[in-house]
């Protein structure tokens, strides 16, 4: 099937997914509780959008889509007070956090809808160790080739969004030593990474794709599970390398932060990108996954080692004056602020050694997503 026109969106809007954890409120365990819990979320008016995930132990939700961050905080505070009524009603917690710290990904049940028995059937053990947690954000885009102009310009900031978001320390028990492990279960994925360096919509569509769906390997842009990814039925890009924040406030704020750059982007003053862009790009991503903030990153253009957190201390304040105009200045300055005091992954291991247990860090993580 040819890939679907790009469709135009309004430039800059914005909307936020975020895949949730469903606790059992007695071992502090994943508990497969989805449908029970979507049933009942059915059964009266959602603040916006929830989703069956691939395991039963997830869920997603989606905001609307909004142009500034006072609309979309307010929107994912009320999703997430109706989630955290719901859960109470079930007797389950909900959090956020990119992993469950000790969960066993052979004790997952596959959500029974066809598109996840297809890739469970494809990817065998990967389907059930993809019950990771991620936070997605979608920005308009006025036409497709802006979308790539985008993605590719955006690709020397992706260590950034990994750092802000970390929180996934910690996998089946043990302290991994990353402060974002969450994206190397994505990495098993043939078609995860970055996308290729196309730059026009003409081309990706009538060279590319068509010659991807050729091979059978792709039947639709889902089949891409690539950091950044064109979203042509949206009129979207949307970037896929954060973890779920424990809080929506800091979803918000890593939203408006994507928004303010695009825009920043959109202007052509920095030098245009380029397939070389990527001879560090994984390197890069890499440092912020296993350093967080405290990652070294490559310039791709100048080659010069850079602090992940100055570089990003930097960038934000370069953002000030974008962020002003598009409503974001509360986003940017909470952001400002986690450079300062560490990320969820910092404040997860603080909960453990305080607590003592993985039990104990996971209660934390529940008690930081109702915030009471």
């Amino acid at each position: 099937m040819p890939l679907e026109p790009f469709n135009t969106s309004q430039p800059l809007t914005m909307g936020v997914e975020l895949e949730l954890q469903l606790i059992s409120l007695s071992d502090y365990d994943l508990t497969a509780s989805s449908p029970d819990l979507l049933h009942l979320l059915g059964r009266k008016p959602f603040p916006g959008n929830v989703t069956p995930e691939i395991t039963e132990s997830m869920i997603e939700i989606n905001s609307d889509v909004h142009t500034n961050h006072t609309e979309l905080v307010a929107q994912l505070q009320l999703i997430r007070d109706t989630l955290v009524t719901a859960g109470e009603q079930l007797n389950i917690g909900i959090c956020g956090g990119g992993t469950h710290p000790f969960q066993k990904w052979s004790d997952r049940k596959i959500f029974s809808k066809p598109r996840f028995k297809e890739v469970s059937e494809l990817y065998g053990y990967l389907a059930k160790q993809f019950t990771i947690f991620g936070q997605h954000v979608h920005i308009g885009c006025a036409n497709g080739d802006d979308a790539l102009f985008l993605l590719h310009s955006l690709s020397r900031y992706v260590p950034h969004f990994i750092a802000l978001s970390s929180s996934s320390p910690y996998v089946q028990g043990n302290d991994t030593l990353f402060n974002s492990a969450r994206l190397n279960s994505v990495f098993a994925f043939p078609m995860s990474g970055r996308a290729p360096f196309v730059q026009n919509w003409a081309a990706f569509e009538n060279e590319y794709f068509a010659k991807m769906e050729h091979t059978g390997v792709i039947k639709s842009m889902k089949d891409f599970y690539w950091d950044i990814r064109p979203k042509p039925e949206f009129g979207t890009i949307e970037l896929r390398v954060c973890d779920t924040p424990l809080t929506v406030e800091r979803a918000a704020a890593l939203a408006v932060y994507l928004q303010s750059l695009c825009s920043y982007l959109l202007e052509r003053r920095e030098e245009a990108p380029a397939e070389d862009d990527y001879l560090v790009y994984n390197y890069n991503r890499f440092q912020a996954c296993r350093f967080g903030l405290d990652g070294t990153l490559v310039h791709p253009k100048s080659y010069d080692s850079l602090s992940l957190r100055e570089d990003i201390l930097t960038t934000l304040r370069k953002m000030e004056p974008y962020g002003a105009k598009l409503g974001a200045t509360a986003g940017l300055q909470h952001l400002m602020q986690v450079t300062h005091e560490g990320s969820d992954a910092h404040y997860l291991r603080q909960q453990f050694d305080r607590s003592g247990s993985a039990e104990g860090m996971v209660d934390a993580a529940i008690h930081r997503f109702r915030g009471r």
